[in-house]
């Protein structure tokens, strides 16, 4: 009888994995929303996590798992499983209503949501890659008011934007300790914030257009903690730090200012640049997740967007400057659950993962004076594992999100949002075994 052991190193898989989501980075040229509130700051946040977070509602600070990828606390990539290559892509679709002042208007947008991957570098050594996005803007919408209480004479304004902020990262996360995990991210932070208002009267001879644009081109920077508390051999507790640099984007804000006449065919354009106009917030995380075992996971998460201290441009009267006052501090909660009825169980019914989750978040803008809208939540999901004569490991992640948000006397959003991802777990670097 004769052995040989071969250690794989599928170097051509990584690599293409790797291709794959760099070129998916032109996915993101179509937006994730159609919501008026994401007009305001640098747009509407985008959804927390890969399809296993998105479940449990954005829950992630204090998981960590070998053999799924957890970009909310860049910690867990400590654990992932030595024999794994780990790839998630995910896609979304959603349907919101929208409803204000007794008028009602659906709307629908799917959007390729993110591709990232992770995999053990050395012993107690893991790493990550991959793309997703950071904010979105996609609004059009239109509003008429009849001037000097004239029912014939009439001014339009017309609202529309699109854009957004995407990550190209890399991450990774190591264990000095046992029970210690300590990581990092850091990436490519790019995109265009492209907004603008026509004013027209119902004559159409005169039309002032005002386009506001920035071209985003920075870095950003994560770093997490994450500890275990060992109650017994089945049950642990997991504490999760996170914390991510904010700082000047050094984007240039703006502001084109058109008059045109059409009667006398000219058109008179200013520009108002502000150098510099640009900032992220500091961001502060902590998480605490229980355990059972591989059977049951709890947790909770809690957020801090430090946005109060951060100026934003602001134009009025032919003035384009950075203000204070127009964001705010932001918080966000997050509950999820996940349970595996049987985990080592030959059955595949018995191996699929049920989550649950709920969230609350403030706003991180205010329309005029009053606040933004806040967001209320509630998710549900599971996980297919992918079973054949190769793969057992891999699997298909569906969940369901609702959203709410609105003000008292404007704009009023239910959003319902399809998540679905696959998880493509495979041995690239077991030993094999010829006999």
């Amino acid at each position: 009888m004769i052995f040989m052991r071969k250690k794989v190193h599928n170097m051509n898989r990584f690599l293409g994995c790797l291709m794959m989501a760099t070129v998916s980075m032109s996915a993101f040229s179509q937006g994730g929303t159609n919501s008026p509130y994401s007009q305001f700051g640098l747009g509407e946040l985008s959804p927390r996590g890969v399809s296993m977070n998105k479940g449990m509602n954005g829950l992630g600070i204090a998981l960590h798992s070998g053999n799924q990828v957890n970009m909310l606390n860049p910690a867990s990539y400590a654990y992932v499983d030595s024999l794994t290559m780990l790839f998630d892509m995910g896609l979304s679709a959603s349907l919101t209503h929208f409803e204000e002042n007794g008028s009602k208007k659906n709307a629908r947008t799917g959007v390729f949501d993110y591709a990232v991957g992770s995999f053990r570098l050395l012993k107690n050594v893991g790493a990550s890659f991959g793309i997703l996005p950071m904010t979105d803007i996609g609004y059009e919408y239109a509003s008429s008011v009849n001037l000097d209480g004239e029912t014939v004479t009439k001014m339009t304004s017309s609202y529309k934007g699109s854009g957004g902020l995407h990550k190209l990262f890399v991450g990774a996360g190591v264990q000095p300790i046992k029970g210690l995990a300590v990581g990092f991210n850091a990436g490519y932070l790019w995109g265009s914030l492209d907004r603008g208002v026509t004013l027209a009267g119902s004559s159409a001879v005169n039309t002032l257009m005002k386009t506001y644009r920035a071209e985003v081109s920075s870095y950003f920077l994560d770093f997490g903690l994450q500890y275990d508390f060992n109650i017994n051999k089945t049950d642990q507790l997991t504490l999760g730090l996170t914390y991510s640099l904010g700082h000047n984007l050094g984007a240039d804000a703006k502001c084109d200012v058109v008059n045109q006449n059409a009667t006398v065919s000219k058109k008179d354009t200013t520009q108002l640049i502000i150098s510099d106009a640009l900032e992220i917030p500091h961001t502060f995380g902590v998480g605490l997740a229980y355990k059972h075992g591989n059977t049951l996971t709890v947790g909770i998460d809690g957020e801090l967007q430090r946005w109060g201290n951060i100026s934003f441009p602001s134009e009025s009267n032919g003035v384009y400057r950075l203000k204070s006052g127009l964001l705010k501090d932001s918080y966000r909660l997050a509950l999820g659950t996940e349970w595996v009825p049987k985990y080592n169980s030959r059955r595949l019914i018995d191996r699929v993962r049920y989550r649950l989750g709920a969230g609350y978040m403030t706003p991180y803008y205010k329309i005029g004076n009053i606040d933004g809208p806040k967001q209320y939540s509630i998710s549900a999901g599971f996980g297919i594992p992918i079973q054949n004569q190769i793969n057992a490991r891999s699997y298909v992640n569906i969940s369901a999100q609702w959203v709410h948000q609105g003000v008292d006397g404007l704009l009023k959003e239910n959003t319902f949002r399809i998540n679905l991802g696959i998880t493509f777990n495979e041995r690239w670097f077991a030993k094999w075994k010829v006999e």
